[in-house]
């Protein structure tokens, strides 16, 4: 089977990089994407979410933040402001910052609280929640 490269790259460097993915699924903003060796050139919007890749049959799961991914027929680059593996999440700390916007969001209602702000922070904290259950 043939394999394409996957590299994840967040502000501070490339965070992961394999040579010899079968598959990467991600999620962009029209819907999830399914990419093998061969693809067609692509450019898209990413949205938080995960971010899957199957490595020598088994796959390996991520959490990420809104960006932006390029596809090429051999290479996938995948520009995030954070990427986090499934074992890598600490789930008490995503608790406590989904607890955080929700309180937030509470508080939207009464007062001038960046509500756009708040529904990400909840948005990036369920992710790693939901992503982490794949440890």
């Amino acid at each position: 089977m043939s394999t394409i490269a996957l590299d994840v790259v967040t502000p501070n460097g490339s965070v992961f990089s394999e040579t010899d993915c079968e598959i990467i699924i991600l999620q962009t903003k029209q819907g999830e994407l399914g990419v093998m060796a061969g693809h067609v050139p692509t450019v898209a919007a990413l949205k938080i979410g995960s971010l899957r890749t199957k490595i020598d049959g088994k796959f390996e799961y991520f959490a990420v933040t809104d960006g932006f991914v390029e596809i090429r027929s051999e290479q996938v680059t995948v520009l995030v402001q954070a990427g986090e593996f499934a074992e890598d999440i600490d789930t008490d700390r995503a608790v406590a910052a989904r607890e955080r916007a929700e309180a937030l969001l509470q508080q939207a209602r009464d007062e001038k609280v960046d509500r756009y702000r708040a529904d990400l922070a909840l948005q990036r904290a369920v992710n790693r929640l939901d992503v982490a259950k794949h440890k």
